[in-house]
């Protein structure tokens, strides 16, 4: 049976590391939100400073598509992204046909700004403040603390997963 994971979390949390380590592990589809934004040049509308909300429902419409597509095959779906938009996440719940799981990567600020400091194309330190705050400024799903190593992260995930019966969880949320 079919399920989805969202991995979301500030900039520089480890999202797309995560997302790809599981995606392999799993053998699941991924599919990256800003992948989808940047395809169908949805990054331009902007609200309140940041990538709209109506951008992002557009793009959870592309996406849902495509996972619901994978998931009726018995497929898992990962998504990443930051979803720093609460509307954003309602709103991909909504349009998904199956149960799966939602975990918030727990990660201080500073290791953010660090982990962006690192990469060949960093963002920068205000654009990785701003991101954080907007994006842990509400809770939402499963959080694992993501301040360590990518396998310790992993690890959380899968432990919690395995534990879990995709078909009857009540912790899986399906709207």
């Amino acid at each position: 049976m079919g399920y989805y994971i969202i991995v979301r979390g500030p900039l520089g949390a480890g999202k797309t590391s995560i997302a790809v380590t599981l995606s392999r592990r799993l053998r699941a589809e991924r599919i990256s939100i800003d992948e989808v934004l940047e395809a169908n040049h949805l990054e331009d509308d902007i609200e309140d400073g940041y990538i709209s909300q109506r951008s992002f429902i557009k793009a959870n419409e592309i996406a849902a598509q495509k996972a619901n597509d994978a998931m009726d095959s018995g497929a898992i779906v990962i998504f990443d992204g930051n979803f720093y938009w609460k509307s954003q996440l309602d709103d991909l719940q909504g349009r998904l046909r199956r149960n799966g799981y939602v975990f918030t990567l727990k990660v201080p600020l500073d290791v953010c700004i660090s982990r962006d400091g690192g990469r060949a194309k960093p963002l920068g330190i205000e654009a990785t403040r701003e991101v954080y705050e907007k994006t842990t400024s509400f809770e939402y799903g499963i959080d694992i603390d993501a301040a360590g190593t990518l396998e310790d992260a992993i690890d959380r995930i899968l432990s919690f997963i395995n534990s879990k019966d995709p078909a009857t969880d009540i912790t899986m949320r399906h709207t």
